[in-house]
């Protein structure tokens, strides 16, 4: 194993609610992109401490970098991307969760002295998929998710199945650039982001 990889032996995760960063080359666990074909490559390569399809071992408080043909390899880097989700590029639409990268120095991947801050976007490899449409979880709303009214005029995704805390109220049907765009059955509005912002939903 390289030395330059040394930060990232192990990466510390705090649910996203709970609010900021940790110092110290942590990462912390954002909510649950179509994987790309499954490649072996070792812990200790590339550039970038998970970088763009590097995978991922799961734990209930930590997420170390490991071979994506091993056994301990739990999800894949679909996107990557530095600074903070705010700042930054969106991360795919099926993205399942996303690590947040926290800003480490001395000690680093490449020996210069810094890994910046920045965040991975992630994708199980095997099910459940929070982050596909109906799935009930990702960091993202899509076409095809369902929500339902959590009150003071908001609404949260929740499984379309059925399955979940919360029965299903409502399912995004189609994206438009506007309201005035969405079919005459829609019954809410949903903040989507991206290009075709408003989710038009359907009462269920």
């Amino acid at each position: 194993m390289r030395g330059r990889r040394a930060v990232g032996a192990a990466l510390l995760v705090a649910v996203w609610v709970t609010g900021c960063q940790s110092e110290g080359g942590q990462a912390r666990l954002d909510e649950p992109a179509t994987p790309s074909p499954t490649q072996t490559r070792p812990s200790g390569y590339g550039t970038v401490f998970l970088g763009a399809d590097e995978c991922s071992s799961f734990g209930t408080t930590s997420f170390t970098e490991v071979p994506c043909g091993g056994e301990r390899a739990a999800a894949r880097v679909t996107a990557r991307h530095d600074g903070t989700v705010g700042d930054g590029p969106p991360c795919p639409a099926t993205t399942d969760f996303v690590l947040h990268i926290s800003e480490q120095s001395p000690s680093d991947e490449d020996g210069d002295g810094a890994v910046p801050q920045g965040y991975a976007c992630m994708r199980n490899l095997a099910p459940p998929h929070p982050g596909d449409p109906g799935g009930g979880g990702g960091p993202r709303t899509i076409v095809g998710d369902c929500v339902y009214d959590s009150g003071g005029h908001q609404v949260r995704e929740t499984s379309c199945d059925g399955k979940g805390d919360e029965k299903p109220g409502y399912e995004v049907a189609q994206a438009a650039a506007k309201r005035a765009e969405c079919p005459p059955s829609t019954a809410l509005y949903v903040q989507l982001g991206g290009p075709r912002p408003v989710g038009c939903a359907r009462p269920l």
